[in-house]
């Protein structure tokens, strides 16, 4: 049995796709039409558009009044979050389909409770090369080659479109960071650690944050990358005791260890600016064990460890 799109359907673990290969920004859509042909308890609207014009979605499950961000693909070559974050989505919904449980938390009830705000890939641009290359009919092609040091082989590319590594681009010790020898060596643009101009100068940070700043309701931030199985909660920005309260219980429900941001790491992230600018509960989730970029073929090992983290997290706060 095949879908619309020829992807064939699994129906034994409630899985409507089989993800046997790399998640590009065309195929995320094409399993978001998917999800919305079958699911009336999610909605799709759009956080932003990318450096190439290219929507960025966010899907919404849930109407409760407490709501939790997930974001994935902050950086392209960690393209495996975003698959985490799709079968995340429609694992939910097909549990709230048969009126299903994770544990001893009804989906009926989590759905009627809280709302989840989740963005699975923020810089398609970047998951696109990382995947497929930069096309040659891009208007910086040469210029975007010349970042990769003239390599044609672009799948260990982090950045957006335009060379700027999106979790180096908020407002979090960022010009320390564009004084320290990484953020200088790489301010003109690089497949990873540039910081760009100015904090949230890149089209898919400032919607992400401007969304963020808008939510009131917002309690809880968790942002998945790959890889190291551990948790970062920005403590050196301030994070809350009740914000370590709960990182304390995220790591008991995925075993990932938690873990404190080192080098240039520390700089600049999203997580970071969460905690620092609203005191607001944020985590990195560094998704699997392995070398980036994570293979497809990892996903359902790396989802199953962090199963029960993704449903119960909405439900500690």
């Amino acid at each position: 049995m095949s879908n619309a799109v020829g992807i064939p359907c699994i129906k034994s673990d409630r899985s409507l796709l089989r993800y046997e290969e790399p998640v590009t920004y065309e195929l995320m859509m094409e399993y978001i039409k998917i999800f919305q042909s079958r699911y009336d308890c999610m909605r799709v609207s759009e956080l932003g558009r990318s450096v190439l014009d290219r929507p960025i979605p966010m899907i919404t499950l849930g109407r409760g009044k407490k709501n939790v961000l997930f974001v994935g693909a902050h950086h392209g070559m960690e393209w495996i979050t975003t698959a985490i974050l799709l079968k995340f989505v429609n694992e939910y919904c097909e549990l709230y389909l048969s009126n299903g449980k994770i544990g001893h938390t009804s989906i009926s009830y989590l759905n009627s409770v809280r709302t989840l705000c989740i963005v699975p890939m923020l810089n398609p641009d970047g998951v696109n090369y990382s995947i497929c290359g930069p096309s040659e009919d891009n208007p910086i092609y040469e210029r975007v080659v010349a970042m990769n040091g003239g390599n044609k082989d672009f799948s260990s590319w982090q950045a957006n479109a335009r060379g700027v590594d999106l979790n180096h681009n908020y407002d979090a010790g960022f010009y320390d960071y564009k004084k320290t020898s990484e953020g200088m060596e790489n301010s003109g643009g690089s497949p990873s650690k540039c910081a760009g101009e100015s904090p949230e100068s890149e089209p898919e940070t400032c919607a992400l944050a401007n969304f963020v700043r808008a939510n009131p309701n917002l309690k809880l931030c968790l942002s998945l990358h790959s890889q190291g199985e551990e948790i970062y909660s920005g403590e050196q920005f301030g994070q809350t005791k009740e914000g370590r309260r709960i990182g304390d219980v995220l790591s008991m429900l995925s075993g990932y260890r938690r873990g404190r941001a080192q080098g240039s790491a520390a700089y600049g992230g999203f997580t970071d600016w969460a905690v620092s600018e609203l005191s607001l509960p944020s985590f990195t989730l560094e998704c699997g064990k392995g070398t980036n970029p994570l293979p497809i073929d990892s996903l359902f090992e790396v989802y199953y460890k962090l199963r029960r983290l993704l449903f119960e997290a909405p439900m500690i706060i």
